[in-house]
């Protein structure tokens, strides 16, 4: 990759060659780095439901010895719409996932072959509010393994296997395969459009504890953005089946089907 798309913000370091990360001398810190962002989003039929609103993410990630971060906040209605689906139920939603590199703690190399990093892979979704009905929402726990794999065209992509805990019910709750991918793919000279896009996907659910009876589903999410220094815009095609195990359908809700955003960054 050139220079200077990897001189545009900490975030186009994902599609960097991969390199084995060796910590056998010691050093956890010496690929340490950080990045924040601020997105004002739009949604147009989102799942569940078919939903339209927009919200302001607060989006954060990077690296500090043995943790590899990514995280944001989700701040629903920022207009105040009263005519908004979002207007009476939680405004907030919080997702973290710290990985723990194996390699950082244990001063080993683990990388064989299109594996370069192996790590303890952990997800937290926390809404912490009730829904209308006095139930508990969204608090789901997931823990696993994880690895960042050296993809052809890609680069370095993202890849994790969890267990679920349903913090809800108390109970485990099957497993979720995810992974994430950034490419840079047109530079300019002082910008570069990207490719960039994650997926994720439950199975082994409960039919007991899933809403909707279905035992498996997921999402995958399609971005095309433009990137400079301090600004990004773009577009992504969500596309969902059965998804939170939700049947197409049941409660009258669809889940299975597509979506659309846009996004306007500021990066710090």
């Amino acid at each position: 990759m050139h220079k200077s798309i990897l001189a545009l913000g900490a975030a186009s370091l994902l599609s960097a060659p991969a390199f084995a990360a060796d910590y056998t001398d010691g050093d956890i810190h010496k690929n340490d780095y950080s990045w924040s962002q601020f997105n004002l989003m739009y949604s147009k039929g989102e799942l569940p439901g078919e939903s339209d609103h927009d919200y302001l993410e607060m989006e954060f990630g990077g690296r500090s010895g043995i943790v590899d971060m990514y995280g944001y906040l989700d701040i629903f209605n920022t207009t105040s719409d009263a005519d908004s689906d979002k207007e009476s139920n939680d405004k907030m939603f919080l997702k973290l996932a710290p990985r723990f590199s194996l390699d950082a703690m244990t001063g080993n190399d683990y990388s064989v072959g299109p594996i370069k990093e192996i790590y303890i892979a952990t997800l937290f979704n926390i809404s912490g509010g009730v829904n209308a009905d006095n139930t508990s929402d969204v608090n789901n726990y997931f823990a696993g393994i994880g690895a960042d794999v050296e993809v052809p065209w890609f680069g370095k992509v993202g890849v994790n296997l969890y267990g679920l805990y349903d913090q809800t019910n108390r109970k485990f709750n099957g497993y979720q395969f995810s992974t994430n991918w950034f490419k840079p793919f047109k530079e300019y000279a002082n910008s570069f459009i990207a490719y960039q896009g994650y997926l994720d996907y439950q199975f082994g659910m409960d039919n007991d504890l899933t809403a909707g009876d279905a035992t498996s589903g997921g999402a995958i999410f399609n971005g095309i953005y433009w990137h400079s220094e301090r600004y990004s815009v773009g577009y992504g095609l969500k596309t969902y089946n059965q998804v939170y195990g939700i049947e197409n359908g049941a409660f009258d809700l669809k889940s299975t089907g597509s979506s659309h955003y846009v996004a306007l960054t500021y990066k710090f």
